[in-house]
C-alpha cells in the first residue's frame, strides 16, 4: 500500500523532500504547516512534516520520526516578528496562520523576555494590502514570504528573528517541524510500511545534504528567491538533522509552551 506523506512546499523543505516525487510506495501531499497536523489526525495522511506544537496538541498520541526536521541553531531568517512599536510595548500580534509552532514561539519569547501576554489575532499574510487596509501594528510572518513578499521596512522599524531570540534565551536549537506519525499506526498492521517510509525519508535527507547547492539552484528562481541568499539560507541558517541538541531544544520549547498554557505537557516519544 502507498504511504501518504504530508509536506510543505517552502524553500526550506526542499532538502527533505527533493527526489521523493515518483518514489514507489510514497505519495506526497502538500499543505501549509498548520494544516498538516489536522490531516494526520484525520487519517488523510500517514506521515506529516508537522509543526512541533501540533505533536503536543494532537487528539491521539503521535510518534516523532527522527528522519529530518526544519530547525535552526541561531537566526532563522524566515520566522520574524515585525513591529511598528518597540517589542516591550506590543499588546496585539497579528499572527500568520501558516504555522502553529511559530505563533507559540512568539508568545514564549514575548513572555520570557518582556513579561508580555499579547492578544493573538489570526492573520492571512497572503493578502496584499491596499491604502485602505494598512499593515497591522505588530505582525508575525513565516516562510518564503518573509523574503519574497516582505512588509515595508518603513512601517516596521522593530524586527525580531525568533530563532535568534530563542537561541539567545536558551543556547539551544529550535525545532519548527518534524516528521511524525500516529502511534497507533506504527503499532498496527501498517507499522512496517510506515517505518520503511521513514527510512526512505532519512536516506533522501542525507542524500540531499550532499547536494544542497544543486537542490537550491534548481528551485530558487521559481520560488522568487535570490540564488545567493537561498544557498546561504539553506546551508547556513537551517538545521535538518534530529540530533541530541535538537531533541533537547524540542523538549525545552514544549515545556515552555505548556508552562504558558499553550499546549498540554507531553513526553516526546521518538521512533527507535
Amino acid at each position: 500500500m502507498t504511504v501518504r506523506i504530508g509536506c510543505v512546499q517552502y524553500l526550506n523543505t526542499l532538502p527533505l523532500i527533493e527526489g521523493l516525487q515518483g518514489t514507489e510506495g510514497l505519495a506526497l501531499r502538500a499543505a501549509v504547516p498548520a494544516r498538516l497536523g489536522d490531516l494526520l489526525a484525520q487519517g488523510e495522511i500517514d506521515i506529516a512534516l508537522a509543526s512541533l506544537i501540533d505533536y503536543a496538541r494532537a487528539p491521539e498520541p503521535l510518534t516523532l520520526l527522527p528522519a529530518g526536521m526544519i530547525g535552526c541553531d541561531g537566526p532563522t531568517l524566515t520566522v520574524r516578528l515585525f513591529s511598528a512599536v518597540p517589542m516591550e510595548r506590543v499588546t496585539r500580534v497579528h499572527a500568520d496562520t501558516d504555522s502553529h509552532t511559530s505563533v507559540a514561539l512568539a508568545q514564549v519569547i514575548l513572555a520570557r523576555k518582556w513579561g508580555l501576554r499579547p492578544e493573538v489575532i489570526d492573520y492571512d499574510a497572503r493578502v496584499h494590502h491596499e491604502p485602505t487596509d494598512p499593515w497591522p501594528e505588530t505582525l508575525l510572518l513565516i516562510g518564503d514570504k518573509v523574503v519574497t513578499d516582505s512588509p515595508p521596512a518603513v512601517r516596521y522599524p522593530h524586527q525580531l528573528d525568533l530563532g535568534e531570540a530563542w537561541h539567545e534565551m536558551t543556547g539551544l536549537p529550535f525545532v519548527y517541524a518534524m516528521w511524525m506519525a500516529r502511534r497507533a499506526d506504527l503499532e498496527g498492521p501498517r507499522g512496517g510500511e510506515i517505518r520503511a517510509a521513514a527510512a526512505t525519508l532519512d536516506r533522501q535527507r542525507r542524500r540531499n545534504t550532499m547536494r544542497l547547492d544543486w537542490v537550491v539552484d534548481k528551485y530558487a528562481h521559481e520560488r522568487r528567491w535570490p540564488a545567493d541568499l537561498a544557498r546561504t539560507y539553506v546551508r547556513d541558517y537551517l538545521v535538518y538533522d534530529v540530533d541530541e541538541r535538537a531533541r533537547e531544544g524540542a523538549a525545552r520549547f514544549l515545556a515552555e509552551a505548556a508552562g504558558l498554557g499553550l499546549c498540554p505537557g507531553v513526553e516526546l516519544v521518538y521512533l527507535d
